[in-house]
């Protein structure tokens, strides 16, 4: 696996970045308290890893098979990360009435597990965050099935300890968690990561 250390820190800033999966967290936590907002966060990391299996069984069949598919898939990826960063600049105020939208659709799942996998597994934008991101960190020449399964485990394990973490501390900080600058900040700086790692990507002799 290509720059581990890269691959953990580029992770970990997809990780904390407010969204979908952090509105969903924090209402059931704050409604239902902290024992649901543990049940949503395993539900949400169960569907990554759903997500990690696909992205696995389906990319490495082609990318062991062409090279070519390999450069693809390389500046497929490049692309979508500079659009995700770049979109973290734009305006939060129409995320946040989709995040709200959905979420209102969800809540009618009474259990907090359930709802979780389900608002992850049937994202699609989830599904093609980890089609782009894995093959990234692929190295040539190797098992790339158990490659691209290694990095989901590794990405679902850090976002099942930030989420914990997140529940046991959001009864002290879910205000400042919430407030708008924070949100803002954690956007802009997670944008400004993925649109330089798309770049070096994009631009680097592979």
């Amino acid at each position: 696996m290509n720059d581990l250390f890269t691959f953990l820190l580029l992770s970990l800033f997809v990780v904390m970045s407010p969204g979908i999966d952090t509105a969903l967290i924090t209402k059931r936590t704050i409604s239902d308290g902290r024992k649901d907002g543990y049940k949503m966060a395993l539900g949400i990391t169960m569907g990554s890893l759903v997500h990690t299996l696909a992205a696995a069984f389906g990319l490495s069949a082609i990318l062991m098979q062409s090279a070519i598919a390999f450069e693809i898939v390389k500046y497929i990826g490049a692309i979508y990360l500079i659009y995700l960063g770049v979109s973290s600049f734009i305006s939060r105020k129409k995320a946040r009435n989709l995040n709200q939208e959905k979420n209102n659709k969800m809540i009618s799942i009474k259990s907090a597990f359930k709802q979780g996998l389900l608002s992850n597994v049937l994202n699609p934008k989830v599904a093609m965050f980890f089609i782009t991101f894995l093959p990234q960190f692929v190295s040539n020449g190797s098992n790339v099935t158990a490659q691209l399964i290694m990095m989901g485990i590794i990405y679902t394990l850090l976002s099942i300890s930030w989420f914990f973490i997140y529940v046991f501390f959001i009864n002290y900080l879910r205000e400042w968690l919430m407030s708008a600058k924070v949100q803002n900040f954690m956007d802009k700086t997670t944008g400004l990561v993925l649109i330089g790692f798309g770049l070096k990507l994009a631009l680097e002799k592979q």
